[in-house]
């Protein structure tokens, strides 16, 4: 009992293939030379040299000989190795895929299908390293994708083979195979495994090419998902600031101007028939003029302040951070003037950022600090406040804001906070080279 489960092993099976293999040949040998020798004999009688016909066997042989190798070892596949190939056509069969004009993304696929072929694994897995990590880029069969099969090179898990694929040192991916149960790779399909992870370095780095662009057209396709999102949400935000323009129009500077209108033209009345309280009433409207264009700065410093546009970015944050109620300390280097979006978006940001801080961090102290470069210009707001955590707290209003921002212009914002250990914004806005470059100012 025990030999016969023995001979249904894969060895067994192996060793059975391998010698009914040669069993053929020789055949085909041994009856070549009696048919050609004995029979050309026959034939040609005394005329027939026999070194002759033994060489002319021979040539028989050699011209007949690998076409039925390969016939015997498929038919003896079929019988004993349930028609799984022989090692060496596996191989052959490999390289002829590495070689042929397979498209690359095919190539981790059709190697893993040649091994489950080749070696009768349960199922096969082609892993290629991106950017120092593994990324599955094919199963065979693909059914076969299990809770436990997914995602594990673990040569721990019972039954579980992995060999890594390099080419000149580099590490391009990995190869693993399921074995089935109680039914471990022979010796000849070991090597075959080791042969098949030593060629497929090639297709693998290919393989690894189009994962990796693959992945950065995916990254850039949600990129431009997030930045038509964020500017969807500015021109919501632009809407909504228009219409509170508006009305801070109508409610505001309206008012007082249609009310120094009727004012004067009652005072034109008064003129003739009271002159003394059109005197009077032409004194009031001097102050309400006076109101009226304070209630004009002040609209118009909220859309782009005076200070900004005339005295530039360093200046404008000072002046702004002087009215914090928390002490700020402004450093700034090497800035000069940008365009004015760029300006707008630095201000608006740092405003938005000390805001913040000013409700929510109970600070003793923060930090603003401007740093221009050739290509870029940097914001950092910094406070030695509470601070809080990140995954508890959802992002509001204000930071997105931010964000839609900065990244309107191309640039990126960070948000680093530790629970105890305060807060920082960072803005990195893209500046065009020509923008001028001045001293330092603390």
């Amino acid at each position: 009992m025990g030999s016969l489960r023995q001979w249904r092993r894969p060895a067994g099976r192996e060793l059975v293939a391998g010698l009914l293999t040669w069993v053929a040949l020789l055949g085909f040998v041994v009856l070549t030379y009696l048919i050609v020798v004995l029979g050309g004999a026959g034939l040609l009688g005394v005329k027939a040299s026999p070194l002759a016909l033994s060489v002319l066997a021979t040539a028989v042989v050699a011209l007949l000989f690998d076409r039925v190798q390969a016939h015997a070892e498929a038919t003896v596949a079929r019988a004993v190795r349930r028609g799984r190939p022989m090692p060496y056509e596996v191989l052959r069969s490999l390289s002829g895929t590495l070689g042929g004009s397979h498209a690359v993304e095919e190539l981790p696929a059709r190697i893993a299908k040649v091994l489950v072929e080749g070696t009768g694994a349960t199922w096969c897995q082609v892993w290629v390293v991106v950017d120092g990590d593994p990324v599955l880029a094919a199963t065979w069969p693909p059914q076969a994708v299990t809770r436990d099969s997914t995602g594990t090179t673990d040569a721990l898990v019972p039954g579980r083979r992995s060999l890594p694929v390099r080419q000149g040192g580099e590490l391009l991916g990995v190869i693993v195979v399921q074995e089935q149960d109680d039914v471990p790779l022979t010796t000849v399909e070991e090597r075959l495994f080791a042969g098949l992870a030593d060629q497929a370095g090639l297709g693998l780095r290919g393989a690894r090419l189009h994962t990796e662009l693959g992945l950065r057209v995916a990254e850039l396709s949600a990129r431009a998902g997030d930045l038509q999102r964020s500017r969807e949400r500015l021109v919501d935000v632009q809407d909504h600031e228009r219409r509170q323009l508006e009305r801070n129009i109508h409610d505001g500077a309206q008012q007082h101007m249609v009310a120094l209108a009727v004012n004067l033209r009652l005072a034109q009345t008064l003129t003739t028939d009271a002159p003394d309280r059109a005197r009077a009433l032409l004194a009031q409207q001097r102050a309400a003029t006076t109101d009226a264009i304070d209630t004009l700065v002040d609209l118009s410093a909220g859309i782009y302040p005076p200070t900004l546009r005339d005295d530039g970015l360093t200046d404008a944050i000072a002046k702004a951070s002087a009215r914090s109620i928390i002490p700020v300390r402004i450093t700034s280097r090497h800035v000069g003037r940008y365009p004015s979006a760029i300006e707008a978006a630095t201000y608006f940001v740092c405003l938005e950022a000390l805001q913040n801080a000013t409700k929510h961090s109970r600070a003793g102290r923060i930090e603003v600090r401007l740093t221009g470069e050739p290509d870029q210009l940097t914001l950092q707001v910094e406070d030695d406040g509470i601070g809080f955590d990140r995954s508890t707290t959802p992002a509001g209003a204000g930071l997105t804001g931010m964000g839609d921002r900065v990244e309107a212009l191309g640039g990126t914002l960070t948000m680093r906070s530790v629970p105890g250990s305060g807060t920082r914004v960072e803005a990195r806005l893209p500046v065009p080279r020509r923008a001028p470059v001045q001293g330092s100012v603390t």
